[in-house]
């Protein structure tokens, strides 16, 4: 879940017409890739100080974004194959991680709260 500041950040980079569109591109190539993204939790309405008709409301309705890829119980967990598919599940979640990481970064406010 972010933080505020880090959800204030990651809203404004969503709705602009740069960096949002280059995060819709991650995401698609994302899901082309087998993950599934999606945010932890999701507004109802467009968020306070975005248009109801932004180009990419749904996106900014998030609060944030996760990726990850199912994988069937079994035996095979404890196998090297197992392991080959979750360094595949990072790799091709990378580029979405490297978005947020530039993009949105880490909390502000979690750095006060370190401090106290």
């Amino acid at each position: 879940m972010p933080a505020a500041d880090q959800l204030e950040r990651f809203r404004r980079a969503g709705a602009d017409d740069k960096t949002g569109v280059e995060l819709l591109r991650l995401k698609a190539q994302a899901e082309k890739a087998g993950l599934e993204v999606a945010g932890h939790e999701e507004v109802k309405t467009a968020p306070r100080g975005y248009a109801k008709d932004h180009p990419r409301i749904d996106l900014l309705r998030q609060k944030g974004l996760i990726a990850w890829r199912q994988f069937a119980p079994g035996p095979s967990i404890s196998t090297k194959k197992a392991k080959d598919k979750v360094i595949k599940t990072l790799r091709d979640a990378r580029p979405l991680v490297q978005w947020l990481d530039k993009h949105v970064g880490a909390s502000a406010m979690a750095d006060e709260g370190r401090r106290r």
